[in-house]
């Protein structure tokens, strides 16, 4: 005689049989959970998910095709699963193992991407990557420390790489919560954004980006920015070099 649970388990079914596969992946105990950051985000600010899954769904278009991807500073990686659906070998790093280890303990194996601590300001990851991107972090890195970061990020890629850096706008600073504006100690504007890329890339286009809306519009009216940075450069002793591919 089946249990009131097995008999439930049994007998559900969806109304419309193409739903069903929700109750086979529920039943199968194939359930996804929200990593510590998003779940803050749901609580606090559920619009905001929505916000972020658009910056990531940005890079996850722009790095499509690509084989070796390299994101710095992701957090819990929530949203990197969208990334890594459409490049090949897809690493994420970010400098506080308590979210890495909630991201490694997560981990899909459908959609597999590895996950290491490594703190960017301490030095390149690797230098063969395709692809680098980093959604917001750099409101986070000091003013003195910037170029650093930007530095270590371009050594990180292939001398033809793409790098995609996503940030609050200095413009929108005024409407953050009390929690965002303690944390974010470098927004920029655009030209002081591109101004820093384009110490370390030959060509950088920048986007604006209002809610879920990436587009072409008016940069001081953007409460995001996305720099899109091509044609790596060599920096040395001071000096700038352009890094042509061989």
């Amino acid at each position: 005689m089946p249990s009131k649970g097995d008999f439930n388990r049994v007998t559900r079914r969806t109304r419309e049989t193409q739903y069903q596969r929700t109750i086979e992946l529920a039943d199968a105990g194939v359930t996804a959970s929200l990593g510590l950051m998003t779940n803050q985000v749901w609580r606090d600010d559920p619009k905001r998910l929505t916000f972020m899954l658009a910056r990531y769904k940005f890079v996850a278009k722009m790095f499509a095709g690509m084989a070796r991807v390299l994101e710095v500073g992701c957090g819990d990686a929530f949203a990197t699963r969208l990334v890594a659906q459409t490049v090949g070998k897809l690493t994420a790093t970010d400098f506080d193992p308590v979210f890495v280890n909630d991201a490694i303990e997560r981990q899909d194996g459908q959609w597999p991407f590895d996950c290491k601590v490594h703190d960017i300001l301490s030095g390149p990851f690797g230098k063969d990557h395709d692809g680098v991107y980093s959604l917001d972090v750099l409101e986070h890195i000091a003013r003195e420390q910037e170029s650093l970061f930007i530095g270590n990020v371009a050594e990180s890629l292939r001398p033809d790489g793409v790098f995609i850096v996503g940030t609050p706008s200095l413009e929108s600073q005024q409407y953050a919560s009390a929690p965002s504006r303690a944390g974010h100690v470098n927004c920029k504007s655009e030209p002081e954004l591109r101004l820093l890329t384009e110490q370390f890339f030959s060509r950088v286009f920048v986007f604006s980006m209002n809610d879920e809306v990436v587009h072409t519009g008016y940069y001081p009216m953007a409460h995001y920015l996305f720099a899109v940075c091509c044609g790596r450069k060599q920096v040395r002793k001071g000096r700038t070099i352009k890094h042509h591919s061989t």
